[in-house]
């Protein structure tokens, strides 16, 4: 058999885990709220940067990430393409 590595395809493990699995690590995870709460609280009122972030990137979302899409400053110049119908 080819020793390549498979990239494609179903693998065992791969994908989203079913939403039982989902439902149990949140089921799990419930009884920790208010401490998590707290902590992040307690984070905020000591003015902790990571803790600042947390909070308005999810009460506002995060802001848009803009990419330049130039070159050393120099905007790119794409050609303009007419397509004309043959007969």
């Amino acid at each position: 058999m080819d020793k390549r590595k498979n990239n494609g395809g179903k693998r065992a493990g791969s994908g989203r885990k079913p939403k039982v699995e989902e439902q149990k690590l949140i089921e799990k995870l419930s009884p920790l709220e208010p401490t998590a709460h707290k902590a992040l609280k307690n984070a905020l009122k000591d003015e902790e940067s990571w803790a600042v972030k947390l909070y308005f990137e999810y009460m506002y979302g995060k802001p848009k990430q803009q990419t330049d899409i130039t070159t050393n400053g120099e905007s790119v110049t794409i050609p303009v393409i007419n397509f004309t119908k043959s007969d």
